[in-house]
């Protein structure tokens, strides 16, 4: 028995191999190899440990986790202890045969990412030709095979301006769900920032018509809106509040309170398998370093907002100001706050710079 709630959903990041290069790729800047991803037995004690914790969702996620031959089976046990199963994927490496597999093995849901709402644009983004065809051809499918879709379409400078066309495709593919979600500028996104961050005149448009569309697609549409950081004046609940909601197994079976959160330094976290994982996360220093809000400075520490956005995020206090334990920048009570937002400003108003690729 866990003294605090458990955790809704699991995030099994199965993989950091993937076959695009997405300039806001979340991943770490130096990504796991292949033979450091933990088997296939190790994925399923995960899965009964989860489901006896209380968790109700899992994520498969990766990288690209249909890299995975052994998808299948670990969808299938998944379904077996009663947790209900998410494919986070590019969707570049399916076709029919493979997602009616996955669908017989019980996988409930598929986000398939887009890069934008026409094939030139967004195979450019994905670096990766013929990308957009793919992913539009499988997200058509995953309601035929009686599964619920969700698309996931990551906007920036570059694509935000065809935002009414990506909402339009989401409703011509039947999804039930599209998560329109502004650049977080950690990892690959901070090297590409000056590429990808919009101005505020694109920001207000891409607000209008979120507000407009939701209304008018409602009941036929979900539109789920992550609301961009750098032009903001108070910070998001980062994770629902670290170690609060959600827990994240790393390709090498590192249990993370973020996907992001090995980027702090000094932190060290505990394996999957080498402790109940419970216990890691009712008691392990890395879910309790920044759970709740004694861990907390000022002017965080006496702020009246200090149960509601828990500070902010650590990794992007880390990322722009080179301290995990301040004040998220994003804030309006932050000394850095101003900084912070100048620089954003004056990248948004310059000429965007060539994307930075992963691989030349």
């Amino acid at each position: 028995m866990t003294t605090h709630p458990p955790p809704m959903a699991l995030l099994a990041e199965l993989t950091h191999r993937c076959p695009l290069q997405c300039p806001y790729c979340s991943n770490p800047l130096e990504l796991l190899k292949a033979n450091a991803e933990r088997d296939t037995d190790f994925w399923k004690a995960v899965m009964d440990e989860a489901a006896a914790l209380g968790v109700l969702q899992i994520h498969f996620s990766g990288g690209e986790p249909t890299l995975r031959r052994d998808l299948p089976e670990l969808v299938a046990h998944a379904s077996k202890v009663g947790l209900y199963t998410n494919l986070i994927t590019s969707a570049v490496l399916l076709d029919e045969a493979k997602l009616r597999i996955l669908a017989e093995a019980g996988l409930d849901h598929v986000q398939v990412s887009i890069q934008g709402a026409d094939a030139q644009s967004a195979d450019r983004i994905a670096a990766y030709e013929g990308a957009h065809a793919k992913k539009l051809e499988v997200a058509r499918l995953v309601p035929q095979l009686g599964m619920a879709l969700t698309l996931n379409a990551v906007v920036h400078r570059q694509n935000l301006n065809r935002l009414d066309e990506i909402i339009n495709l989401a409703v011509e593919l039947g999804a039930g769900r599209l998560e329109v979600a502004h650049v977080q500028y950690h990892g690959w996104a901070l090297a590409n920032r000056a590429a990808l961050i919009p101005d505020e005149a694109a920001l207000a448009r891409a607000d209008a018509i979120v507000a407009e569309r939701r209304e008018a697609l409602r009941g036929q549409l979900v539109i789920d809106y992550v609301l961009p950081d750098l032009h903001a004046d108070l910070p998001k609940t980062c994770m629902d509040g670290w170690g609060s909601r959600f827990i994240n197994i790393a390709p090498d079976g590192r249990v993370l309170p973020c996907h992001a959160a090995d980027s702090i330094p000094g932190m060290s976290f505990e394996r999957a398998g080498e402790r109940e994982l419970g216990a890691i996360w009712d008691a392990s220093d890395a879910f309790q370093r920044f759970r709740g809000t004694e861990w907390m400075q000022e002017p965080c520490r006496s702020c009246d907002r200090r149960d509601v956005d828990f500070g902010g995020c650590r990794c992007q206090a880390l990322a722009l100001v080179g301290d995990a334990t301040a004040t998220d920048p994003v804030c309006h009570r932050s000394p850095h706050h101003a900084r912070i937002r100048e620089a954003a400003l004056a990248e948004a108003a310059a000429p965007p710079p060539d994307f930075r690729y992963r691989r030349p």
